[in-house]
């Protein structure tokens, strides 16, 4: 019987996350957390690797390598295209591969978080589950019959990216109005900035120093946390596009359970409260089916790292090789 401590990589937009992960239970056995080099691929594959390397050194008894990373990942482990990060066309499971002499498996950040929920964390014990992940932009994973859905190429999921405003704002994809430009941390910056420069007084540009440009979701949620009707409004609205776009996957799913993540749920219910409401309403048949229930993620930030590490054991060391 292969050992079960695998080193799972989450790769941010801001950090590496590089966990030893015993996949029999998800818990974690150490921790490396460095910065993303994000604007240049090289500098980030060589993160990557050191972070790998250092954590494989304090475990060497670890038997795979799992690593989510945003973007279009093959089943060969090869990222073709990110929106948010340098990287085009790059063999990235090879390259790790090489350097730490481990098996490694690349999944798409978001699927790994999702696969990370549903085995360990708020979507255990269901078979059809859909993960939503909301930081800067919108990710997700879709679980069906206790199975990551992954497409022909690898690339399922890419649900941020289904248009819903067709002159809406431009996204780093290329196309406009993608769900993740309304439905986001990135669209609940752009409201909050909008916000501070209609009132240079109110809550939100206070927080920020007095200066519209440099106003974030932390800074909208922190007023409206503290009671500010324009924070408030803010993550409501992006929480009634959230849920409706969340209809709309319920509408083609429908699946058991619906688990919502990311960065932008530290806003919890004031975010998430007006995601459910807005996701009943517009949700096909609401009267004539079962609700489906939307909850908030477990794992927090450990969700991607953990996801990876699972799916590289189930991959690479219990079937024939991490192109399974």
């Amino acid at each position: 019987m292969p050992g079960t401590l695998v080193i799972g990589a989450d790769v941010g937009g801001t950090k590496v996350a590089t966990l030893a992960v015993d996949v029999t239970s998800g818990a974690v056995a150490g921790r490396r957390v460095v910065p993303t080099p994000a604007s240049d691929a090289e500098a980030t594959v060589a993160t990557i690797v050191d972070a790998v390397s250092a954590v494989l050194h304090e475990h060497p008894d670890a038997v795979a390598v799992g690593v989510g990373a945003s973007g279009l990942a093959d089943r060969k482990g090869v990222l073709h295209f990110s929106p948010n990060v340098a990287w085009r066309d790059l063999p990235l499971a090879a390259r790790i591969q090489e350097v730490v002499g481990r098996p490694t498996v690349v999944e798409n950040d978001a699927s790994a978080a999702a696969w990370g929920e549903f085995r360990f964390g708020a979507g255990r014990g269901a078979s059809e589950v859909l993960v939503v992940t909301v930081g800067t932009g919108i990710g997700g994973g879709i679980i069906i019959g206790g199975e990551l859905l992954r497409g022909t190429n690898g690339f399922a999921a890419e649900i941020g990216h289904v248009i819903v405003e067709p002159r809406g704002p431009r996204c780093g994809c290329g196309n406009l109005g993608c769900w993740e430009q309304v439905a986001s941390g990135r669209a609940i910056d752009r409201l909050g900035r909008e916000a501070a420069g209609r009132d240079p007084s109110g809550a939100i540009a206070r927080l920020a120093g007095s200066d519209a440009s440099a106003v974030t979701g932390a800074a909208v949620t922190e007023a409206a946390r503290a009671g500010d009707d324009s924070a408030i409004a803010i993550l409501a609205e992006v929480g009634r596009r959230l849920g409706e776009g969340i209809a709309g996957l319920i509408n083609t799913l429908d699946p058991e359970l619906v688990v919502v993540g990311g960065g932008a749920m530290a806003a919890g219910d004031l975010l998430l409260e007006p995601a459910r409401a807005a996701c009943a309403g517009a949700t096909e048949g609401r009267e004539h089916r079962p609700k489906v229930p939307l909850v908030a993620a477990s794992l927090g930030t450990d969700a991607g790292a953990v996801g990876a590490a699972d799916l590289a054991y189930r991959r690479a060391i219990l079937t024939d090789g991490p192109d399974s």
